[in-house]
């Protein structure tokens, strides 16, 4: 039996480049989904966008990343973590390269899809390669806790350097980053992680399960992106939607008939593992959609420039780091149910708080302390969260946990926009029919819309409560079932020292 070399520790210097370079990952994706938002008045006049195509530009990209993320984790699986994160990593550059090239609307939405693609495809197998390579319990939990922290600055720092980007460069620099920072990962990615055998070995692949399950989540993101314009009680709507419900429905029959799945249904059976990915669901819902909201108040109420209303996130993104630090330390001594439970309650209080934001407001009096608050909550959710939901999670399943972790992420900040989009734009058309100006219509709509996100993090405290308990070991493998087609011995995964990362 070949020797496989022990994977490195977090203190090792080659540890220390692997998790640098798997958070670089982590925040390239993340930054895409927002870097373009305080970009999207350049973007509408360079290209002649419509004022019915410019959400477009945010949500293509989610639209692909939400929906291609299982598929993506699953490849990961079966056909190797390495392999998936160059083929990303490669698409998301050339992708940002066409999309900074564009000459047209048509050309630039594609990029956008294209770079969703290419990031379902990357961030499954780069936290499947973490969970997988730091295999000693402290390791690992200390590599979670800078993953999650990562992924929390990503979100905001892509509003700040967009800002920075348009008001300096240009707006195309939004997307120029990215074939750069893509150079940089590839060589580092070949230098440092090591080619690995598939996870998951398969005779075959679950084609049909993969087409269905792949169009259902394509048509749920994009049925969540439409439904403010197109009327949540319009018959396209529930249409698109029950499409949605007959496309999983069968997906689920399938992967029970199914002899080499592409989402085994025992994974569900680790306890905790549900309820972890619900919990992400909900409460990043009601914190992600903050960035959309609380922008368009500070540029269209208030006047902020675009670099000024990036600017405004910089102590979100540093509480937001100083948060997850504190989260990973917590995490070994209460678990992970109660970092993520005080978690959302403190981000529910800083939407609460900003929920108040007058037409006339401050920065320092009406929009930093409920930023301070959330970022302090989100954090703490971030680190919580990726824990819980990894916990119990074997080796040969990794990258599926992970696509299953992101899905629920993505699916939940489409689900947080439509909703919160169709409350605030029900307000403001109320007021405006009543004679109501338009900047004090338009605050009180954002106000309905912050208020009800903050409800919607106080839901996804309550159930954390449901999920597992993790601590120092969060992704000891429980004693999973033998999937339909293998016998029992290849159920459960090689111990993890000699799992090859």
């Amino acid at each position: 039996m070949e020797t496989v070399p022990l994977p490195p520790t977090l203190h090792s210097p080659r540890g220390r480049r692997v998790l640098a370079l798997l958070c670089a990952v982590a925040f390239l994706d993340f930054v895409d989904a927002s870097i373009t938002n305080v970009a999207m008045p350049h973007i509408q006049k360079d290209l002649d966008l419509s004022t019915q195509s410019l959400p477009w530009v945010p949500s293509s990209y989610l639209l692909t990343y939400g929906g291609f993320m299982l598929l993506g984790g699953r490849l990961a699986d079966l056909l190797g973590r390495r392999t998936m994160l160059l083929a990303g990593t490669a698409l998301v550059g050339l992708s940002s390269l066409a999309g900074g090239l564009a000459a047209s609307a048509g050309v630039f939405i594609t990029a956008r899809l294209a770079q969703g693609l290419g990031a379902a495809l990357m961030l499954p197998a780069a936290l499947s390669c973490l969970t997988t390579t730091f295999t000693a319990p402290r390791d690992r939990q200390a590599a979670l806790s800078v993953w999650a922290a990562v992924a929390g600055l990503a979100s905001a720092a892509g509003i700040l350097l967009g800002g920075v980007l348009t008001e300096g460069p240009g707006w195309r620099w939004v997307m120029f980053v990215n074939p750069i920072a893509c150079a940089l990962v590839l060589p580092a990615a070949v230098a440092l992680l090591p080619r690995d055998l598939p996870a998951a070995r398969r005779s075959r692949f679950d084609l049909l399960g993969s087409a269905v399950v792949t169009c259902g989540m394509l048509l749920l993101v994009y049925a969540l992106i439409k439904a403010p314009d197109q009327g949540w009680d319009a018959t396209r709507t529930w249409l698109q939607f029950g499409t949605v419900a007959t496309l999983l429905t069968c997906f689920v029959l399938i992967e029970r008939q199914a002899r080499d799945p592409i989402l085994p249904l025992s994974i569900f059976r680790v306890p905790g593992l549900a309820a972890a990915n619900l919990t992400g669901l909900i409460g990043f819902a009601g914190m992600l959609s903050m960035f959309y909201f609380l922008t368009l108040y500070m540029q269209t109420v208030l006047g902020y420039s675009p670099i000024a209303a990036g600017a405004a996130y910089l102590p979100l993104t540093l509480g937001v780091g100083v948060s997850a630090g504190i989260g990973g330390r917590l995490l070994t001594r209460v678990g992970s149910r109660i970092v993520v439970f005080a978690g959302a309650l403190l981000a529910a209080g800083g939407l609460l708080l900003l929920s108040h934001i007058p037409v006339t407001g401050g920065y320092l009096a009406h929009i930093l302390p409920g930023l301070l608050l959330v970022a302090l909550g989100s954090g703490a959710v971030f680190v919580g969260v990726t824990t819980a939901a990894n916990a119990g999670v074997g080796p040969n399943r990794a990258g599926l946990a992970a696509a299953i972790l992101n899905s629920s992420q993505q699916i939940g900040g489409a689900l947080g926009l439509a909703i919160f989009s169709a409350v605030g734009t029900a307000r403001i058309h109320h007021l405006l029919g009543s004679g109501t100006p338009v900047p004090e219509a338009t605050t009180s709509g954002l106000r309905h819309a912050l208020a009800t996100g903050a409800a919607f993090a106080a839901a996804a405290a309550l159930i954390a409560l449901a999920t597992t308990n993790a601590r120092e070991d969060p992704t000891r493998p429980h004693e999973e079932e033998p999937e339909p087609d293998q016998p029992h011995h290849a159920a459960g995964p090689e111990p993890a020292m000699k799992e090859t990362p």
